[in-house]
């Protein structure tokens, strides 16, 4: 196995919420139209500007999305997080104000007793997020 990569449904606000997340993060943002694929004839036309995939790359980050919600419908939960592990503690507390923005910050950023800098939120679209840094051992 080479990783892991989280994969996001949103019902119709992906290219808000992957545009969000990478004026927050930074990265490469990619979009993939229903429209702009092969399942375009085989789609209702009110769906050619949903995206089919989207994926955002910031080196080792990767983070993917789509509008494709199954008959079941979206249904949020709270059996996956998105854990960043941040490079810096700027960083961290620079992305923790940015993905928070009209969330609910959960617990807020502090020096854990394993002495990291960790906080979780819930971000505008209802994601949960765990940012994490590891100070420099003195």
């Amino acid at each position: 196995m080479r990783g892991i990569s989280s994969y996001l449904t949103f019902a119709g606000n992906c290219r808000e919420a992957m545009l969000f997340y990478n004026e927050c993060l930074g990265g490469v943002l990619y979009f993939q139209t229903i429209g702009g694929s092969a399942l375009a004839e085989k789609m209702p036309k009110q769906m050619k500007d949903s995206i089919l995939h989207s994926t955002l790359t910031k080196k080792s980050l990767v983070l993917m999305g789509s509008d494709m919600v199954s008959n079941d419908g979206l249904v949020k939960g709270n059996a996956v997080s998105l854990m960043l592990n941040c490079s810096s503690e700027k960083e961290t507390r620079a992305c923790y104000e940015k993905l928070s923005q009209d969330g609910k910050r959960n617990h807020p950023l502090e020096i854990t007793f394993w002495g990291a800098l960790f906080g979780d939120l819930t971000d505008k679209y209802g994601n949960h997020w765990l940012l994490h840094f590891d100070k420099p051992k003195k």
